[in-house]
């Protein structure tokens, strides 16, 4: 058994990196679906054949998170960990694809004049249009596809490289997911072009998904075989799942200082990023075709970063100490943006900030739950943590839409009017920067929790 293991695709370095590509390839098509719209919300808002409002878009952008937080992201770990990685990320990926469509057929003309479906979601909650609430139907699909993804993404990872470069592969890992926002970002609002087409980019979003399908259908060729080589079977890989399973992770404190850290970090990045080009419109005057191009510095900015963070993870250590300078960063960020000049370039400049900060946080974050949680519950553990995280996901659109309305009354009815008039966006701005500090508190606690408890947090990841 210890010859096959050392023969092991696992053990060849190519191997290990080519698996890891392969399901990078399904992430970056989930992370550019998941974020194609953001570049949109200007258009959604000002073209009178969608005419959507704050409160729509923050009611859409939520949409991602219902599924999850039913509980439908637990029930997808305890998949992950009881029927393994080929199935759980086979079944997700067309979920996310079923997701995507609904989606796209919302906001095509075939809907809007009153096609299949149209007369139904526009019998109830009257006050909302009926393309919102199919749209928000597919980007909850959606949205628990790519979750689940993401756990499953993560334990792949632990899987292949626990014992070697785990933390530089998770930060590569990371990185080109936000190779996929980088592009959404920059090329979404171009596809929609000067016509305000929004459905090019969702259409091109969906074939990217199709893609990733077949990439992760390579993938599972490789896990298959690396199974047969270790003569590894669900039945030894890890114990029969129990209830009692998730009782041990959740009475472990270090574990909710990571998910609390985690759902208020995210919900201070992804919501913001949603808003993010429709703040550059508003305060910055950057035009609406362009209006993703300062936000994509975010994602490059971490793209090169990223691997860096990992790799200082993996043969120095310090998670814990990067957590706390990642969410400190944020918080720079936030009140950059609420009170900063309306300079595009002090914009750029936040942008990059944040990229580091974003760089920070999750490659810390992510290699140090399998440090704290036994390695047979690491699904469970890894979505559980995305369900909390959800709770933020789905919120904070919800409420930055709602401050947007509250906070600058009459705007978007001048905006449907013809009139021309800008959202101000420091009361957003203000509630992003205290969550960021809510999230800086836990990171604290976590730091104190490892020093008490010796989780090894701030030693390296990487084995002698």
């Amino acid at each position: 058994m210890t010859e096959q293991i050392q023969n092991s695709l696992r053990e060849s370095p190519t191997a290990r990196w080519l698996a890891l590509l392969f399901v990078s390839l399904t992430l970056v098509a989930g992370y550019y679906f998941a974020d194609v719209m953001s570049p949109l919300k200007t258009m959604l808002t000002e073209n009178t054949k969608y005419a959507w409002n704050g409160t729509e878009y923050g009611f859409f952008t939520g949409a991602y998170s219902w599924l999850v937080i039913l509980g439908f992201l637990i029930v997808g770990g305890i998949v992950l960990d009881k029927s393994g990685i080929r199935f759980t990320g086979l079944l997700f990926s067309v979920v996310m694809i079923i997701g995507a469509s609904l989606n796209y057929y919302a906001l095509t003309d075939a809907f809007i004049n009153g096609g299949f479906g149209y007369d139904f979601f526009n019998s109830f909650m009257t006050d909302y249009n009926p393309s919102v609430k199919l749209a928000a139907v597919g980007y909850a699909i959606f949205g628990l596809g790519i979750e689940i993804l993401g756990v499953t993404g993560s334990r792949i990872v632990v899987k292949w490289f626990k014992g070697k470069e785990l933390a530089l592969a998770m930060a590569l890992q990371v990185a080109f997911g936000r190779l996929g926002m980088l592009w959404v970002f920059w090329q979404s609002p171009r596809l929609a072009g000067t016509e305000e087409m929004v459905t090019r980019p969702l259409a091109f979003g969906t074939l990217l998904l199709i893609i990733g399908l077949l990439s992760y259908v390579v993938y599972s060729v490789m896990d298959f075989k690396l199974d047969k080589q270790e003569e590894i079977d669900l039945s030894d890989e890890a114990e029969e799942f129990e209830f009692s399973h998730i009782g041990k992770i959740l009475f472990n404190r270090a574990f909710w200082y990571i998910a609390m850290l985690c759902v208020l970090f995210y919900a201070a990045v992804f919501p913001f990023m949603k808003y993010a080009p429709d703040l550059m419109v508003n305060k910055f005057m950057v035009p609406k075709q362009t209006a993703g191009d300062i936000p994509s510095y975010l994602p490059f900015g971490t793209m090169l970063l990223t691997p860096l963070v990992g790799w200082f993870l993996d043969f120095k250590g310090k998670s814990a100490s990067i957590m706390i300078l990642g969410s400190l960063l944020l918080i720079v960020v936030h009140l950059g943006f609420a009170y900063g000049p309306a300079s595009q370039i002090f914009a750029i400049a936040m942008m990059i900030i944040l990229g580091v900060s974003f760089s920070l946080v999750p490659g810390a974050m992510w290699p140090a739950v399998p440090k704290i949680v036994d390695e047979q519950y690491l699904g469970t553990a890894y979505s559980l943590i995305f369900w909390i995280q959800n709770w933020g996901l789905m919120g904070y659109p919800m409420l930055i839409g709602w401050a947007l309305e509250y906070f600058n009354p009459g705007v978007t009815d001048k905006i449907h009017s013809g009139v021309t008039a800008y959202y101000d966006y420091t009361m957003p701005m203000l509630i992003f920067a205290v969550t960021g500090f809510l999230g800086l508190i836990f990171a604290f606690l976590l730091k104190a929790e490892d020093k008490k408890k010796g989780y090894g947090l701030e030693l390296p990841n990487a084995k002698s």
